[in-house]
């Protein structure tokens, strides 16, 4: 190979790089004869440092928080708005059944429930169902009404399963009966009519003298301090 003609492939090749670094940019790296190896194109100074990926990870980690934190509030704060709704509209139907039969939903188990002294919603059970029964007129829980309805129960307010299982409480739960109403955070709904004397024959303090209906918010001390308490979703 003569002199002119190595100086011209080097010049075509030069020629060649310096269009691919219009493209691309300066990274491509331009040899300086055909025998000498390019450098490579990825620097140190092009690379994150170590101090830099710590420092973007734990801006991620802290939104993530926030992010999660954020969701669990918006939550919370939904099942507590719906909570309400379902209260009101259960008293209401209360009130009409009342117009009916002279007296509120009642029987043993609702007499002897007491808000005041049982805070565990898993002590609920009997009165939360006897409270569906009358109100649903599904009298035997198995969605069957055989009586006046005086509330359309939602599927996601009753305590049921779409497969045979055990609650958290020990009730069986199955896809063809309601065992009790459930509120939005997964608990039971308490009802009592322990303090009324029209349906009680040895009324106890409760907090109203018709009926007290309420929601936990989730909680589950028992018995429940006022500051529990000042935390439920409740009637009075």
């Amino acid at each position: 190979m003569s002199n002119d003609e190595g100086m011209t492939k080097q010049n075509v090749i030069r020629h060649i790089v310096r269009a691919l670094e219009r493209i691309h940019g300066p990274t491509i790296q331009r040899p300086n004869d055909l025998t000498k190896r390019s450098h490579s194109s990825f620097s140190p100074g092009s690379a994150f440092t170590l101090i830099e990926l710590i420092v973007v990870t734990t801006v991620i980690i802290i939104l993530t928080g926030l992010v999660l934190s954020t969701v669990g509030y918006v939550q919370k704060k939904g099942a507590r708005a719906r909570a309400e709704t379902e209260i009101a509209a259960m008293s209401a139907a209360c009130e009409s059944y009342k117009a009916d039969n002279g007296v509120y939903p009642t029987n043993p188990d609702t007499n002897a429930l007491n808000a005041q002294t049982v805070g565990n919603p898993c002590g609920y059970q009997a009165a939360s169902l006897y409270l569906y029964k009358q109100l649903s007129g599904d009298t035997n829980a198995n969605f069957q009404p055989t009586a006046k309805s005086y509330f359309a129960f939602k599927p996601n307010m009753l305590g049921t399963s779409p497969t045979t299982t055990t609650d958290a409480c020990g009730n069986t739960l199955t896809p063809t009966t309601v065992s009790y109403i459930r509120d939005p955070f997964g608990n039971i709904y308490g009802y009592s009519t322990i303090d009324n004397p029209v349906v009680n024959p040895s009324p106890t303090p409760g907090y109203n003298p018709t009926f007290d209906l309420w929601s936990t918010a989730g909680l589950t001390n028992s018995p429940p301090s006022a500051a529990d308490q000042n935390q439920w979703i409740k009637n009075w």
